[in-house]
């Protein structure tokens, strides 16, 4: 008999009987199978684990692009720094200087009083030293009209000096409110602290950089 007869005249129910051909057949069959599908789930998990590789390629390489471009252009980029820090060392030289500061408060103070203000209170506080300046608040209450107000901060702006006045926690509200809560004669009381800047010249630094060898040898 043939081997396609023995296939026909198989007894499913006697698998034992079979001829041993058929028996190898299916045996060399089942271990093509086997290997098929354990390839294709091995080949699979390759193809997923190379996919991800692909796409972190491209990020790194992206990474990379995006580092080398900053890489060339850091040299230009450290001069633009330096410049620009010039550029403000150079603005903050136009504030006043540490010996300019006491007669720069006395201006302010006539500055306001020329304008017709009422000084009620003009109280210079403790400096704080930051960065590249310092800054010194004064409080303030004074009374007068928006003209006269006007007036005082016209001139604080045509001081010889560059003079920068910024607000905190001011308010400006009726010296006397009146029955519908407007000024009584337009009379106005401005109360608060304001900050004006200097900037830091040569003894400042040296005596920031005394007390930072002092703190350091402690």
């Amino acid at each position: 008999m043939s081997f396609i007869d023995d296939l026909r005249n198989l007894d499913r129910n006697n698998v034992g009987g079979w001829p041993k051909t058929v028996k190898n057949f299916f045996i060399g069959l089942l271990l093509v199978v086997i290997v098929i599908v354990g390839w294709y789930f091995y080949i699979s998990d390759q193809q997923d684990t190379l996919t991800q590789q692909q796409n972190r390629e491209q990020t790194l390489r992206k990474e990379f692009s995006a580092k080398q471009a900053k890489a060339v252009n850091l040299e230009g980029l450290r001069k633009q720094l330096a410049d620009m820090k010039d550029m403000m060392r150079q603005m903050l030289r136009q504030l006043p200087s540490r010996t300019e500061m006491p007669a720069l408060l006395v201006d302010i103070s006539q500055t306001a009083l020329a304008a017709g203000l009422q000084v009620d209170v003009f109280a210079p506080g403790a400096e704080t030293t930051k960065d590249f300046y310092a800054e010194k608040p004064i409080q303030l209450k004074m009374v007068g009209t928006y003209h006269q107000f006007g007036t005082f901060i016209s001139g604080v702006a045509s001081l010889p000096r560059v003079v920068i006045l910024t607000m905190h926690n001011v308010s400006l509200k009726p010296a006397k409110p009146g029955p519908n809560g407007t000024a009584v004669n337009g009379r106005l009381t401005l109360e608060g602290t304001v900050k004006t800047y200097r900037y830091l010249d040569e003894n400042d630094e040296s005596a920031g950089d005394g007390n930072a060898k002092v703190k350091g040898g402690k």
